[in-house]
């Protein structure tokens, strides 16, 4: 390393990388292009390392993907993009907060009902229930034959019957869906719940999903601070302060 140059492997150890990796990024378009020496040996500067960096503490917040496409962006001054693409970030998140609330809920309903019992009146019917949740009604049959919803037949017609606490069921099972857990994930537990009657078997489940949700949201702060300081090494300008506005503090 001399002065303001740094080789490949000096971005790397950083980081634990490989120098394959550094140029894999650098023709990914997630840093910046690097000068090249007389002998044709790639030289980076400072400008490589913030960026490198940005990307790294973007990834746990954005994922992989995304956190490409957030340096792509800015590599080709789409600042906009960019910020675009963060806020659909947070956008998700916030949505996956309120799944996990609505699934908390869903489970209070479930343990306030009880074990489902003898059939209740209010039954309804598979198409009913599949636009109630809207899903298609071959996702419920998929879900009766994986055991986490287990409706009735009619005796007379054949028809699948759904009772109130099958709608709960199908209600919490559609919420951990979205949570991104796998239907063989989700059927012990609400068997685990049927059999116990309380939430104690999924305590453990929701505490681990709300410290993933808050660990990605702590993620997010420390992927904004780092992609802003690249942001000011870059040169790109805030937007011109309003009035009423108290001017963002810049970093050194």
């Amino acid at each position: 390393m001399s002065g303001d140059r740094l080789r490949p492997i000096d971005l790397a150890r950083e980081h634990g990388l490989s120098t394959q990796a550094i140029r894999n990024y650098e023709e990914a378009g997630i840093l910046p292009p690097a000068d090249r020496t007389p002998h044709g040996y790639r030289t980076y500067t400072r400008l490589h390392a913030r960026a490198l960096r940005a990307f790294i503490a973007l990834i746990p917040a954005h994922g992989h993907q995304t956190a490409t496409s957030i340096m792509q962006a800015v590599n080709q001054n789409l600042v906009e993009d960019a910020l675009k693409l963060i806020d659909e970030s947070h956008a998700q998140l916030l949505d996956d907060r309120r799944t996990l609330s609505a699934v908390e809920k869903a489970l209070r309903d479930l343990v306030a009902s009880g074990s489902p019992g003898p059939p209740e009146p209010g039954v309804t019917f598979v198409g009913p229930l599949a636009g109630k949740l809207g899903i298609r009604p071959a996702t419920l049959r998929k879900w009766e034959r994986a055991g986490l919803i287990r409706p009735r037949r009619d005796p007379r017609t054949g028809y699948r019957v759904y009772t109130p606490a099958d709608v709960r069921d199908a209600q919490l099972a559609h919420q951990l869906r979205r949570g991104g857990y796998l239907l063989e994930q989700i059927s012990p537990l609400l068997e685990q719940i049927r059999a116990a009657g309380g939430l104690a078997p999924l305590e453990a489940t929701l505490r681990d999903w709300r410290s993933r949700l808050s660990a990605r949201g702590r993620s997010m702060l420390a992927g904004a601070a780092e992609l802003d300081a690249y942001l000011i090494l870059r040169g790109a300008p805030y937007p011109e302060d309003t009035p009423d506005q108290a001017p963002p503090a810049r970093g050194g």
